[in-house]
């Protein structure tokens, strides 16, 4: 995992950080204050960082090519792209730019934090990846509603503070590849996009069988310790991702990735039999299995077995 500390009372100094860091940009304006803090955060493509700044700052940046979401802590940010006069305040979770757009507006004495991760990323979930269909594409910065914009939030904040955060952050690459996709799924359900009705096309139709869910539930099982997603299985079993996705909806009551978790848990639940009596393995397993939040891992190895990790532990020594 990569991180790293900026402090700068300079604006030069962060300027020129900035822009390495993010894209070319220039900062305007004469403020008194300049104090500015970065701290980073960044594994497998995806990067969180937390920045506050002292003072108000105006920028002009060029395009970013990556999904950039921004959650508000403190203090304003303006958004003064192509003549807009948008104001975003504590609590906002919204993407800055589109990722091919420049942009521009004002940091006012604001504390917040980035979330950037690769376009590519929407395709794979969002089960357009391969060439199979148009790629989607974000059409708006701010969430749809209020309780989605909470909902990225949350997922944000759960990246920044378990997963490439806090006291134990996740450096296993099966966590950070879960969570990756899961905050790219949360940001197009939360967010305007180019994602329409999916019902299904003739060919995704056709091939959306038994035979198809049973070849992809094979894969699954036997890859389910590799970092696989939605176009791998497809790929896997020679159809698109979405006559995976109705395969697995009219056949199973499920999703390909719902399946995949299903059977992480069933492998996390058999080492925590084999393993020995000790509460650290518990963490170690989930880690193991791509479930970085241990007590959202306990809570859903509650409602499948019907006990807890740690007394699956006791039971069999």
């Amino acid at each position: 995992m990569e991180t790293l500390a900026f402090h700068s009372n300079r604006l030069d100094v962060t300027e020129d950080f900035l822009c390495r860091a993010y894209t070319p940009m220039r900062i305007g304006g004469r403020p008194r204050k300049t104090g500015a803090r970065i701290e980073r955060s960044a594994a497998d493509g995806l990067l969180v960082d937390k920045l506050d700044f002292d003072y108000t700052l105006s920028y002009d940046a060029g395009p970013l090519d990556k999904i950039c979401l921004i959650t508000m802590h403190r203090g304003v940010v303006r958004d003064t792209t192509g003549g807009r006069d948008e104001l975003h305040g504590p609590g906002d979770t919204f993407m800055v730019a589109l990722p091919d757009r420049a942009y521009a507006g004002e940091v006012r004495a604001a504390r917040y934090t980035i979330t950037m991760f690769d376009t590519a990323l929407l395709d794979e979930v969002a089960g357009t990846a391969g060439g199979h269909d148009v790629p989607v594409r974000f059409t708006g910065q701010r969430p749809v509603d209020a309780e989605a914009g909470r909902r990225l939030g949350r997922t944000v904040a759960f990246l920044r503070d378990t997963v490439l955060g806090g006291p134990a952050p996740a450096v296993d690459g099966l966590v950070v590849s879960t969570a990756a996709r899961h905050l790219a799924a949360v940001a197009l359900a939360a967010l305007p996009s180019t994602l329409r009705d999916d019902g299904p096309r003739p060919a995704d139709s056709r091939d959306a069988g038994t035979a198809t869910l049973r070849r992809a539930m094979a894969f699954i099982e036997e890859n389910a310790h590799r970092d696989i997603g939605l176009a791998d299985i497809a790929t896997a079993v020679c159809v698109t991702p979405r006559a995976v996705q109705y395969a697995f909806r009219r056949h199973a009551s499920t999703t390909p990735l719902g399946h995949l978790r299903r059977v992480r848990m069933a492998l996390a639940h058999g080492d925590l039999r084999a393993s020995a009596a000790d509460a650290s393995s518990v963490q170690g397993i989930a880690t193991r299995w791509g479930f970085a939040h241990r007590g959202r891992f306990a809570a859903a190895y509650r409602d499948v077995y019907g006990v807890s990790p740690s007394d699956t532990l006791r039971t069999y020594p």
